[in-house]
């Protein structure tokens, strides 16, 4: 039996520990993870914490409604058993909430049919091989800028400062992003200072010769899976190969304890190709998107 239980109530150990252990295994889903990123959530739970569906939700005009936060990337259902029907809990989410955006993760195999999902894609590729192999597959472009790079005497510093890396990406990406609002960077800061306490995530910084920061990533670890959760360039620098750079770096460091590398990536074209060029491939997933509102509400988060 499915029951939908609130933040206040839920059995925490049983609960990451369903994460933890689960088929779908994510850091996004942990409890700790949550509180820090989502204003409100709740969590599905199959049973003795069998299966578990976070549902990070929101508030407005006294309307509850499901909205991923940023900073996170999957979430859906987190199973001890491949025979559970997720279906189920599509049922019950939507009983209890009429607007409905998540993203599921990668692992949870459904009828992409369903008039509620939307297909979308993220790059990985793969570390099995190790870094040689990784490197084979680079184009001519991002060979390219490693020469450049390397010409250009970038190097790399590990365990940088999270306020480094958040002020590089406020001034740059965040400029063309208005939606992400200053609460969002204290989110941010709160959440890697915890993960890297954790021992889940690095910061790792480019520097020119000058010791300018050009680059800089934040990156998560769980179980065999590295991904980038947030990076950023010095856009007024950008022909010196800086974030090719970054990338080469972290794939090499993390070869020898990864499978997957996760670039956190994106369904537009143009990010795509951009990490298919590292001899990235495309990994599948769905969103679900549900409006049952009544229709005087239908624009109620404009």
């Amino acid at each position: 039996m499915i029951k939908y239980i609130k933040r206040k109530d839920l059995e925490v150990e049983k609960y990451d520990a369903c994460i933890e252990n689960s088929l779908q295994s994510r850091v996004y889903a942990f409890s700790w993870y949550l509180d820090i990123v989502a204003e409100n959530w709740d969590v599905l739970v199959l049973d003795d914490y069998k299966a578990v569906m976070p549902i990070p939700w929101k508030k407005k005009y006294f309307i509850k409604y499901v909205h991923p936060p940023l900073w996170l990337l999957e979430l859906g259902v987190f199973s001890l058993d491949a025979k559970v029907n997720v279906q189920t809990y599509f049922k019950t989410l939507f009983r209890v909430f009429r607007f409905v955006e998540s993203r599921l993760n990668t692992d949870m195999k459904i009828d992409a049919n369903s008039d509620f999902l939307e297909s979308k894609e993220m790059q990985v590729a793969s570390l099995e091989h190790g870094y040689d192999a990784v490197f084979n597959k680079y184009r001519k472009d991002r060979k390219k800028d490693l020469l450049k790079a390397n010409k250009l005497g970038l190097n790399e510093k590990w365990t940088d400062s999270e306020l480094n890396l958040i002020t590089l990406f406020k001034n740059n990406v965040g400029k063309r992003t208005p939606n992400i609002q200053e609460t969002d960077y204290i989110i941010l800061k709160k959440l890697m200072a915890t993960c890297i306490d954790k021992g889940v995530g690095d910061v790792l910084s480019i520097h020119d010769n000058n010791d300018h920061l050009v680059a800089s990533g934040f990156f998560l670890k769980h179980k065999k899976t590295v991904t980038i959760l947030v990076s950023s360039t010095d856009f007024k620098n950008r022909k010196n190969g800086a974030n090719t750079f970054l990338i080469d770096r972290a794939i090499q460091e993390y070869d020898k304890y990864f499978d997957i590398f996760n670039f956190g990536g994106s369904s537009m074209p143009s990010v795509a190709k951009y990490f298919f060029s590292f001899g990235g491939n495309s990994l599948n997933y769905q969103q679900i998107k549900l409006n049952r509102l009544p229709f005087l509400f239908r624009l109620f988060k404009k």
